[in-house]
């Protein structure tokens, strides 16, 4: 049986490798850019699930080892010109070795500390990184940033987004393969032995503050390989790079996908990314609905998205599919009528708050509120009847998960699934 699963995932590697290698003329020429930010997301999230996921470290300050491998690799495309010793493709390894310093330094303070004590230290050295770094113009340009060019090397332009998409995806495939190597090294059971227990390390005679800096530092390496990458994608970089939120993303990415999978994160940090790049032209309330889901997912997916695939897996493996599917069927009718319901009440509460739409009732108080108009159709926002489409959608929608419910009670694996978590 584990010899079957284990081909089975072999088989679905090659595929999923296969994939991103038809990649390039599978999509439109405009998304093949947001492509390479999944593929660069990716690995910055597993970069940072390795700290948080597998060490039990989290970091709310990783965005600093990613920003500091982004300016030390423009830096240096600056000084070298893409020739000698480092060509444009090994670019990136000099983002990983300032990651990797920068972590080693940071990690040694950090990891005097643990749990929530850990994490205000990692947030503090990116803030502080995040507030010198716009004073600091020789190193990170101020304002303006530095900039950099790809140049050509062992038979390549780099000027064209295939060759770009391909380089990434190339470095993305190496780390991702280090990594989980690493997870198969006697380091890696170290690492998930600091966080499980770091005092029964400690008696065995191993030294709990060195793990911890070792495995930050090598996060923070694998962080910075997917800074250089982004400075290859870019070409720029600019300290915005420090903010907050970009190590906000890496604990999104992370725990959506699942924490306590190797691949949880590239598949958070995959769907999040797409998301972000396709639906952050169509609503301005994007954010929210990345907040929610987090929320969601902490509630009711504790394990993530990886565990909500295994899971379902493992449900239609016991039942059949003729089973399963009717039980699936309804499951996701109701997270689409819930979905459907909040994203009506959001789309038309953030048009009437709007800015323009509250000056254009300004102008005209006498004419009453003027309609809003979604998803092809004129609301007005004040009638009975508007606001029974999303109150019908969510009845409807508690109805269908109430029938899942009692679909699937008999099913213990999957009960999880629809119940929060305790």
């Amino acid at each position: 049986m584990k010899q079957t699963q284990r081909a089975s995932g072999v088989l679905l590697l090659i595929l999923c490798v296969a994939a991103l290698c038809a990649l390039p003329w599978l999509l439109p020429p405009g998304q093949l850019v947001a492509a390479v930010q999944m593929l660069i997301a990716a690995l910055f999230a597993c970069a940072f699930n390795l700290l948080a996921g597998q060490g039990g470290m989290l970091s709310f300050g990783h965005a600093a080892y990613f920003g500091v491998g982004t300016f030390a690799t423009i830096h240096a495309m600056n000084a070298l010109g893409g020739a000698g010793l480092l060509p444009t493709p090994l670019m990136p390894l000099v983002g990983g070795v300032a990651g990797l310093l920068f972590g080693l330094v940071a990690g040694w303070f950090a990891t005097m500390r643990s749990g929530v004590y850990f994490s205000m230290i990692t947030l503090a050295l990116a803030e502080l990184l995040h507030a010198l770094a716009p004073h600091l113009k020789g190193v990170f340009g101020g304002e303006a940033g530095v900039s950099a060019m790809r140049m050509p090397a062992w038979g390549f332009t780099f000027g064209s987004d295939i060759e770009v998409y391909f380089l990434v995806l190339a470095w993305v495939l190496i780390s991702l393969a280090a990594l989980y190597g690493l997870t198969r090294t006697p380091l890696g059971r170290l690492t998930l032995g600091l966080r499980e227990n770091a005092n029964r390390l400690r008696y065995l005679g191993y030294r709990p503050h060195a793990l911890k800096t070792m495995v930050f530092a090598l996060s923070a390496m694998f962080a910075g390989i997917a800074g250089g990458l982004q400075a290859l994608n870019i070409e720029a970089g600019n300290y915005v790079l420090f903010e907050v939120k970009l190590s906000t993303d890496a604990v999104l990415f992370a725990y959506i996908g699942g924490v306590n999978a190797f691949l949880g994160p590239v598949l958070g940090a995959s769907i999040l990314t797409f998301l972000s790049q396709t639906l952050a032209d169509i609503t301005r309330s994007w954010l929210l609905y990345q907040g929610v889901l987090f929320v969601l997912v902490m509630l009711f997916v504790p394990d993530g998205l990886v565990g909500l695939v295994q899971r379902a897996a493992k449900s239609l493996r016991e039942r059949g599919l003729a089973n399963w599917l009717p039980r699936a069927a309804v499951s996701v009718a109701s997270g689409l009528l819930l979905t459907a319901a909040t994203v009506f009440s959001v789309e038309l509460l953030q048009r009437m708050f709007a800015r323009d739409y509250r000056a254009l009732l300004a102008m005209n108080p006498e004419a009453g509120w003027p309609a809003i108009p979604l998803f092809g159709h004129d609301w007005a926002p004040l009638a009975l009847s508007t606001w029974l489409v999303p109150v019908a959608l969510f009845a409807a929608g508690l109805l269908a998960c109430r029938w899942a419910m009692a679909l699937w009670r008999d099913d213990a694996d999957a009960a999880p699934v629809l119940e929060p978590a305790k």
